[in-house]
């Protein structure tokens, strides 16, 4: 049995390095004043910060199941089975809408493994990885998902917010919130645990932000996964908006504090979170491998 790894590009592959890598990533869709585009297809990374910098009205949306299943389709033509690892539940619809689509369409009933365990942009674009290992393997896609599915709560995403303006936008801040804050100089810090984007810390410095956010891994580290990275399991990853310089400084610094952890990638943050929290951000996150 031969199994397709399919993920969207939320999880940060670009349709290049899809090719190279021999998996299939669908483009998320973004509205931009009312018109549609789609992720490094017709959208680059470039393009969306100066859209989104220019206060055009930015917003992204769920992909039309028809056009996933095109794709889907596709990849049956080579393959038997797909797992197709979507952006989490619990911050988009996509993935039940999907899960749906899979088990009523003929065509893909029992063929196409809809993984809902909660990943999104660097612990997704991980667990596409570890699909596409398990797939080289010979494994099939039920034991793919039952895999990634295992696995699903072992990743944290912290996240550093350079400024209050596009939470304000999105109604994830009150205007009171959002004055005060700015006053103060606050730069947020979120988390993603799986679900939703939560608060986790207020800073006034980039400093002390990631300083936070590596106590934080720390924290993880010498509680929920501590079994994990005993046994060399943990990984590390870095994903910023628009800030790749300090992306790469803060690469080298958790380098030093966590010299036996692999850090195993520095990439943009997905679209879908990047249009609520702004350029600038940064994010450390943590995910199993296998």
């Amino acid at each position: 049995m031969k199994t397709a790894i399919i993920t969207d590009s939320n999880s940060g592959i670009t349709q290049n390095e899809a090719k190279e890598l021999g998996i299939y990533v669908v483009p998320m869709p973004v509205l931009i004043d009312g018109e549609l585009y789609f992720e490094d297809l017709t959208l680059s990374q470039e393009q969306f910060y100066e859209k989104l910098k220019g206060d055009a009205g930015v917003s992204t949306s769920q992909p039309n199941p028809v056009d996933v299943g095109e794709i889907w389709a596709k990849a049956l033509q080579q393959y038997d089975e797909i797992v197709y690892i979507p952006m989490s539940s619990g911050l988009s619809e996509t993935c039940h809408t999907l899960e749906h689509y899979a088990q009523t369409e003929e065509q893909f009933k029992g063929k196409v493994f809809v993984v809902d365990n909660q990943r999104i942009s660097i612990t997704q674009r991980q667990s596409a990885m570890d699909a596409l290992k398990l797939a080289k393997e010979g494994k099939s896609a039920q034991e793919i998902y039952n895999y990634l599915m295992g696995t699903k709560m072992q990743s944290s995403i912290y996240i550093m917010v350079d400024t209050l303006k596009y939470l304000k936008k999105g109604g994830r801040c009150t205007p009171a919130v959002y004055l005060i804050g700015t006053l103060l100089k606050i730069k947020p810090v979120l988390q993603i645990q799986g679900e939703k984007l939560d608060q986790f810390a207020k800073v006034t410095t980039l400093t002390k932000a990631k300083s936070v956010m590596i106590n934080a891994i720390k924290n993880d580290f010498e509680t929920r996964f501590k079994d994990l990275v005993a046994a060399g399991k943990m990984t590390l990853c870095i994903a910023h908006t628009e800030n790749i310089a300090e992306a790469e400084k803060f690469k080298a610094e958790l380098a030093e504090v966590f010299p036996n952890v692999e850090i195993t990638f520095v990439n943009p943050l997905s679209l879908s979170v990047s249009c609520h929290i702004g350029p600038g951000a940064l994010a450390i996150a943590c995910a199993v491998k296998y």
